[in-house]
């Protein structure tokens, strides 16, 4: 960013690299460089909600003048600054340490979808934040990656919840000139429009881009007059339900991403897409060899062999098809510029066992990639037996589909006070911990942690968290004058004391957020126990057209308000990148109980583990690999039946009676639970490698 830029020209030179460093999300992931934000201006930090770009334009310039006579501000600028350059500026690693033969290489990654940070709201769910944390690691690791998704202006859906319980979409248009993202140029110094190729009518897109680090994310934004009103909404919203509109989004994301980057002159050797959503960049990349000359057959030859695909879900709504009308209607010149016909062009997103679904942008990754994986072990099995008639000649086991289990950002999701306290035990033995801490040797230092710090510090997070749901309430109670029951449901009566008990993900069904109300009495009985109480703190959003979802989060947030509850259950509303932070840094316990086979992987458990928060988990997803029988506790039936739920939720209440509320309520004379303690150590040793 030019520090001759308009919004800044009240920052001194002396601090010009404020604006630089607000630019790029590496201050996401490294705590000092907040720190340097947060003591500029505290009050326009939090205002601006953690949002550097937006907490500088709206600083005061005294605030500037009185830090560059501050030495002690000065040095710790300095300080971070330089160690920000040099990172930057690094082009040694892991991936060049571990193939130097590989200087040239570029992956090119496309998802619909990235959880960075909440002044960037373009995320759902663990999709995104997987994308997210993609981006973050293959920048620590120095993997030459770009990436390429879409600048939402409205993003995903802002949650309100009515009186009733009932979920209530508010959309808020995003600022572009108050987030981290920047105007790509073209030589003319405007900003780069680029139309996508061989598609009627005419879609245009203008480029944005996201500092991650070292990788550059691009961002696709239709919102500009050369398109009609219909287009420019394409960009407005994350997973909109219309299917028409979805299409759209989906050739804009994969044929206009692949010319953006084409037009930009980057050059790259594979293409990774994330979920099938970007599918058609395999498309324009076989058009464009087919242009050059170069035989269809060819051309999906050489393109397979430099595609991965990962795929997410074994839900079919997370596997879009489109009807052959609507696919005529916008492709009807594309077909010829591939040089086939009309109907081997709908047979690349035929589905085999479904012929008349449409056309299906999973089947069209997995026919024109050569490699695809499932996020987990037991998701790669279900992968397999899901999409086996795509390899008639091969037996289910042997589908060429393999299972790379999904892992988490480690410097984004461990809560800093965490990580100082490792720090503090694990840098005498091993300084670079951070950097090697896929070692599963290092994390045994963590038994040397005494109990009663890691008790003390975690008791504290649980306050912060209880803390900041209450702030939030009395913001919103100023705002709204909400009803005095919702103050109830969104965790005013919480105790820090009480054992916590977090439930935060998508509002989908076969997650069954409301197992745990099954059987209200017994519910009653653990949850209102005098001596050893239990609350619950739930979050999370259902899909906008998610009737049966919004039906569940509604009663969930009625039964909050129940007296007969006690306050022991609540509900935060808008669910978010940062709500997401202080639930898996202070509850107690994460719990997850979907519908098996259903979880492909979950990784907001692994990133409670990180904070010694303890797992108790349905055994799906990744808890199958990371459960060993004292990191946490696990529970299910092992075959599907028509009173599933019932086992289920009694097996859940059985562990929590027998087993984690006298674990938890088990302490010392010290006043420590020793036992438990044990078990939050183990949690972190077992999952952070």
């Amino acid at each position: 960013m030019s520090f001759q830029d308009n919004r800044f020209t009240h920052i001194p030179p002396r601090l010009a690299g404020l604006v630089d460093l607000a630019y790029n999300l590496w201050w996401s992931w490294h705590p000092e460089a907040r720190i340097l934000f947060k003591q500029l201006n505290q009050l326009a930090w939090k205002a601006s909600i953690h949002n550097p770009v937006r907490m500088l334009r709206d600083t005061p310039q005294e605030y500037f003048l009185a830090a560059e006579k501050n030495e002690e501000y000065l040095r710790r600028y300095d300080i971070i600054m330089n160690r920000f350059r040099r990172y930057m500026k690094t082009t040694t690693g892991w991936f060049r340490e571990r193939y130097p033969e590989s200087k040239t290489l570029t992956i090119a990654y496309f998802s619909a979808e990235y959880g960075l940070h909440h002044s960037l709201p373009m995320y759902a769910g663990g999709l995104g934040f997987l994308a997210g944390d993609h981006l973050k690691e293959c920048s620590d690791l120095g993997v030459p990656l770009v990436a390429v998704g879409f600048m939402y202006s409205e993003g995903y859906l802002h949650q309100h919840i009515l009186p009733d319980g009932w979920q209530e979409g508010i959309q808020e248009t995003l600022d572009r000139d108050a987030a981290p993202v920047q105007r790509v140029l073209n030589g003319a110094g405007e900003q780069l429009v680029v139309q996508v190729p061989h598609i009627e009518p005419p879609i245009f897109v203008a480029v944005w881009k996201v500092d991650v680090g070292k990788v550059p994310l691009y961002l696709l934004d239709t919102d500009i007059p050369l398109n009609d009103a219909e287009n420019r909404r394409i960009s407005s919203n994350l997973y909109t339900a219309d299917r028409e509109e979805r299409l759209r989004q989906e050739i804009v994301l994969g044929i206009g991403g692949r010319k953006v980057l084409h037009e930009m002159g980057i050059v790259y050797s594979a293409v990774h897409l994330n979920e099938g959503h970007p599918a058609f960049a395999l498309l324009e990349r076989i058009r464009e060899r087919v242009e050059r000359g170069i035989p269809f057959e060819e051309a999906v030859n050489q393109v397979r062999l430099t595609s991965v695909f990962t795929t997410h879900t074994p839900v079919a709504a997370g596997h879009d098809a489109f009807p052959v009308d609507l696919m005529d209607s916008y492709f009807s010149t594309y077909y010829p510029a591939l040089g086939i016909p009309r109907e081997e062009f709908l047979g690349l997103g035929r589905h085999p066992d479904f012929p008349e679904s449409g056309f299906n942008m999973t089947v069209l990754a997995m026919r024109l990639s050569a490699y695809h994986n499932a996020v987990s072990e037991r998701h790669g099995e279900v992968t397999r037996l899901m999409w086996t008639n795509l390899w008639p000649g091969l037996p289910a086991e042997k589908s060429p589909i393999d299972a790379i289990t999904n892992g988490v950002h480690l410097p984004t999701w461990m809560n800093p006070r965490i990580e100082d306290l490792l720090d503090t035990y694990f840098y005498p033995v091993t300084p670079n911990w951070q950097q090697e801490h896929d070692d599963p040797a290092i994390w045994n230092l963590v038994d040397e942690i005494p109990d009663r710090m890691l008790w003390d510090l975690h008791f504290d997070l649980k306050i912060k968290l209880i803390n900041r749901m209450r702030e939030r309430k009395r913001v919103k109670w100023a705002k709204m004058q909400d009803d005095p029951l919702s103050l109830v449901a969104e965790g005013l009566l919480l105790n820090p004391s009480i054992l916590t008990i977090g439930f935060a993900r998508r509002f989908a069904t076969y997650k069954r957020s409301d197992l745990i109300f099954f059987d209200m009495e017994r519910l009653k009985r653990i949850v209102c126990n005098k001596w050893r109480p239990v609350q619950f703190i739930f979050a999370g959003k259902a899909h906008p057209s998610d009737y049966e979802g919004k039906r569940i989060l509604q009663k969930i947030y009625r039964l909050a308000q129940e007296p007969e509850l006690e306050g022991r259950i609540a509900f935060v509303e808008d669910y978010s990148e940062q709500t997401a932070q202080y639930l898996v840094h202070g509850v107690d316990v994460w719990l997850n109980n979907p519908v098996p086979p259903l979880e492909a992987s979950g990784t907001s458990g692994m990133k409670a583990a990180l904070n010694g928060v303890i797992n108790l988990s349905i055994l799906d997803g990744w808890w199958l690999e990371g459960y060993n029988g004292k990191n946490g506790w696990a529970f299910g039936s092992p075959a599907p039946g028509s009173d599933r739920d019932a086992a289920d939720a009694n097996a859940l209440y059985d562990i929590l009676e027998r087993e984690v509320v006298p674990l938890y309520y088990s302490a010392s004379l010290d006043g420590i639970p020793h036992g438990w303690v044990t078990m939050m150590k183990e949690s972190i040793k077992s999952n952070a490698p």
